[in-house]
């Protein structure tokens, strides 16, 4: 830590409003895990090594003793941290999203039918997934500070599906229910994780655009749901289970698979990963303390207090509440909504295609700008206005083909503003357990909305869903 004597760096801004800039300014710390990889660095001689002494500018102190990389070295460098962390928990993820949504497309297979979910009993068993799934986020965050990240995710991934394909084979509602429960409570870690895991690794102004390219993996499961779902419908009847049974135990299986794969993928963070050199495990962590990443110490109880006592964590969470009501009302009832244009079950799956391929363009291009520009406010706020736009659509009363042009703002819109949100609180936190559980805690308010969203586009309100659009409109 720099004494109040040291040199001062110019402090740098990340929201676009006044109101709500940082007055921390970091997005990374530097993580040193008690256990180092064979061969580097140990974790105290590496903490000495890259810590600032008083009165020297970090700057001025990595010029002299650390590695320099050109500006080519350092893309080639950053180009395998990608190659080497993305792909994985972009599947992974990928998986998450369909398991938890696929059942929107099990709906229009025979999932309402077989299991007689009269009434309000499907949005319930859309509910109660939600409840374990925001509750047990927080803690989750703190496990994977003690279960490294290369156990802890892989091991989530494989529990979920595992759950997931079991759904398969359920024979009544409350089963369906049961189930439900414990694939939110599977899938909890799996995003608040990640989240954090990126801050590790990446610069602040270097995370949008990764963490997009991960929760583009999300928009992406919306397109791949339909195509699959499209798929396994004409698969109804083998072994004596309907479509929507093959729906579960296929996507899950995958899932499981994809698990086990990330046990042997997956590394931890710079300090002990083995595919970078003595120099390109300082360089990174270097960069990280030249922008001004700290941390503040391992006091556990202090940090966690302070996540909750933060005014930003709450007010973000209240800004990733508003986009994830829109989000997940769009997913798990944009089949309903497109079949009740007029178009079949077959039809109607491949229609909700289009829309996600069209948000994971514009996701990747507002992140990319995001970070060019140091800007995060502007990009939550523009995908919130685009998606707004969208629901005005849907509730008028327009001819289906403008209202279908308009789910695919309702889409794009939903997609792209909480990657922003979540970047826009990681790069104001300090301390990598108070940054940990504040992550947790704005995604966990976030996903609260998952509940409101179930509930507000009701069987008896179609085709328009009023009270689902008007409700999605106001948030």
């Amino acid at each position: 830590m720099e004494s109040e004597t040291s040199v001062k760096k110019p402090r740098q801004r990340v929201s676009a409003l006044p109101w709500f800039r940082s007055r921390a300014s970091t997005t990374t710390s530097m993580h040193l895990p008690s256990e180092a990889a064979p061969g580097s660095t140990s974790p105290g001689t590496l903490d000495s090594v890259v810590r600032p002494r008083p009165g020297h500018d970090v700057r001025d102190s990595e010029a002299k003793t650390g590695p320099i990389f050109t500006p080519e070295q350092e893309r080639k460098l950053w180009r395998r941290i990608d190659l080497r962390l993305l792909p994985i928990i972009t599947v992974m993820y990928l998986f998450s999203f369909m398991d938890r949504g696929n059942i929107g497309n099990a709906k229009l297979d025979g999932l309402v039918t077989q299991l007689d979910l009269t009434g309000n009993k499907f949005n319930i068993a859309l509910t109660v997934f939600f409840i374990p799934f925001s509750l047990f986020e927080f803690p989750s965050n703190l496990v994977i500070q003690v279960i490294r990240p290369s156990r802890w995710l892989p091991a989530s991934t494989v529990l979920w599906g595992i759950v997931m394909t079991l759904m398969g084979f359920v024979k009544t509602y409350p089963q369906l229910v049961g189930v439900r429960v414990c694939l939110g409570a599977a899938e909890a870690g799996i995003y608040p994780g990640v989240a954090y895991y990126l801050t590790m690794w990446y610069p602040r102004y270097m995370y949008q655009y990764r963490f997009a390219l991960f929760c583009g993996s999300a928009t992406l499961a919306g397109a791949f749901s339909g195509l699959l779902a499209y798929g396994i419908n004409f698969m109804s009847g083998d072994g004596g289970l309907e479509g929507w049974s093959w729906i579960f135990i296929i996507e899950g299986l995958g899932t499981v698979v994809v698990g086990f794969l990330a046990f042997f993928v997956m590394v931890d963070y710079p300090s002990t990963a083995k595919f970078l050199t003595a120099e390109e495990r300082a360089f990174v962590i270097r960069r990280q303390l030249r922008e001004g990443a700290k941390d503040e110490g391992d006091d556990v109880s202090r940090q966690v207090r302070a996540a909750f006592t933060d005014w930003q964590v709450w007010a973000l969470s209240v800004v990733q509440l508003s986009v994830t009501v829109p989000l997940y009302g769009i997913t798990y009832f944009l089949p309903t909504i497109i079949n009740d244009f007029g178009y079949s079950t077959s039809i109607s799956q491949l229609l909700t295609i289009p829309p996600y391929a069209i948000a994971t363009v514009v996701l990747f291009t507002f992140a990319y700008y995001s970070d060019k520009l140091r800007l995060r406010s502007p990009f939550v706020f523009a995908g919130q206005s685009i998606a707004l736009i969208g629901f005005i659509i849907n509730i008028s009363n327009a001819p289906s083909g403008v209202k279908y042009f308009g789910t695919h703002l309702c889409v794009i819109g939903a997609y792209v503003a909480p990657p922003g949100a979540i970047s826009w609180l990681a790069n104001n936190l300090e301390g990598r357990y108070k940054r940990s559980v504040g992550i947790a805690l704005q995604i966990a308010v976030g996903n609260l909305g998952g509940a409101v969203a179930c509930n507000i586009f009701r069987t008896q309100d179609g085709p328009r869903y009023v009270l689902g659009r008007k409700s999605c409109k106001i948030f």
